[in-house]
């Protein structure tokens, strides 16, 4: 684990020449892109597509002139997406510690400008840690939005990268992110397989470690946008992983202060108007959050303040407030720890 980023630098810089010299499906996109973001990728230059190592996609709704870092950024793919769908009103700020990625990077700086016919270009790169953000000199509170695509497993300290993000986010932003996770904690020795770990596997997180990372760092009530199961199609890898299952997740974090650990119900409901170009008829906060448009929808106190306290505000009606509590908001899959049902166990009466 001591020389763990120089290893990552070479298995990115050098072992892996393009998406086809990767060992497992892991670090790749099988999600098929929404419209806007396929019209964006045309116009993405193809030695950076080539080199493209993630596993979902990380730009969300509602982008248009918010400024955004990308932490791990690779050849770059995701920040031209983004720099695209930002219009010139918006920036993006990636950030990588590979030379040999951010060179592809740098490259074609100039070739997106053109290609999305901007007079300057809105897209940056810095090299860097995503584990030493502070070295960066990058100002706190300052980010509308932070992606990151299959990276962070990658890092050792995957708490401080957090939290540094969370550091960066203005009151109101979100990360966006997708990476590898596992249905158990993954055991020192396959750490130390370079292979798996470049591969995203090794040291992808036990998702329950990483809900608790995600609170520690401030980020409360982490929400699953999408997931699919990964199968490595290794025989070599699969034998050393055993019966460990992996998924390819994308979370949805925001920095909202007060939200609470559970979802509370406080009689509150929204309504979606639309205007959210990507989502004319709906939209969807996470996999278990749909808005028809406009439709009432009863919901818990912390979606209701992940909707009110961020940049979707204009595109919803809210209705109710945080006067009064009325328990556990059961419509999130919450309820009470104490059965209800005395049938089978009366109470005796008091002597």
């Amino acid at each position: 684990m001591e020389n763990i980023h120089q290893e990552v630098q070479e298995y990115y810089g050098e072992e892996l020449q393009g998406s086809e010299d990767l060992k497992t499906n892991a670090c790749c996109t099988l999600t098929k892109p929404p419209k806007h973001i396929l019209e964006a990728l045309r116009l993405i230059a193809e030695e950076v597509s080539a080199k493209y190592y993630g596993c979902g996609l990380t730009i969300p709704s509602n982008v248009e002139g918010l400024k955004i870092l990308d932490l791990g950024s690779g050849s770059g793919r995701d920040c031209f997406i983004a720099g695209k769908l930002v219009g010139e009103s918006g920036s993006v700020v990636g950030v990588d510690m590979t030379d040999n990625q951010l060179a592809v990077a740098n490259k074609y700086i100039d070739y997106h400008k053109e290609k999305f016919n901007y007079k300057k270009s809105n897209v940056s790169f810095l090299k860097g840690n995503i584990e030493s953000l502070e070295e960066l000199n990058l100002e706190p509170n300052s980010f509308d939005l932070i992606i990151s695509n299959c990276v962070i497993n990658l890092a050792k300290d995957k708490f401080k990268v957090l939290k540094d993000a969370y550091n960066l986010l203005k009151p109101g932003g979100e990360m966006y992110f997708s990476d590898v996770y596992s249905d158990r904690r993954i055991s020192e020795e396959l750490q130390k397989d370079k292979v798996l770990w470049g591969e995203c596997l090794s040291g992808a997180m036990y998702w329950n470690d990483f809900l608790d990372t995600a609170n520690k760092a401030g980020f409360i009530d982490p929400r699953v946008v999408e997931n699919r199961p990964i199968t490595v199609e290794n025989e070599e890898l699969e034998e050393k992983l055993g019966t460990i299952k992996f998924f390819s997740v994308t979370y949805r974090l925001f920095k909202i202060d007060d939200l609470e650990k559970d979802c509370e119900d406080y009689g509150q409901a929204v309504k979606y108007k639309g205007g959210i170009p990507e989502n004319h008829n709906y939209f969807d906060l996470d996999n278990h959050h749909h808005f028809p448009k406009g439709k009432i929808i009863t919901v818990c106190g912390n979606t209701y303040k992940m909707l009110s306290d961020t940049r979707f505000k204009p595109f919803f009606e809210f209705y109710g407030d945080f006067s009064t509590h009325y328990g556990i908001f059961e419509g999130c899959g919450g309820k009470m720890p104490f059965s209800l049902n005395n049938a089978d166990n009366e109470a005796a009466s008091c002597c």
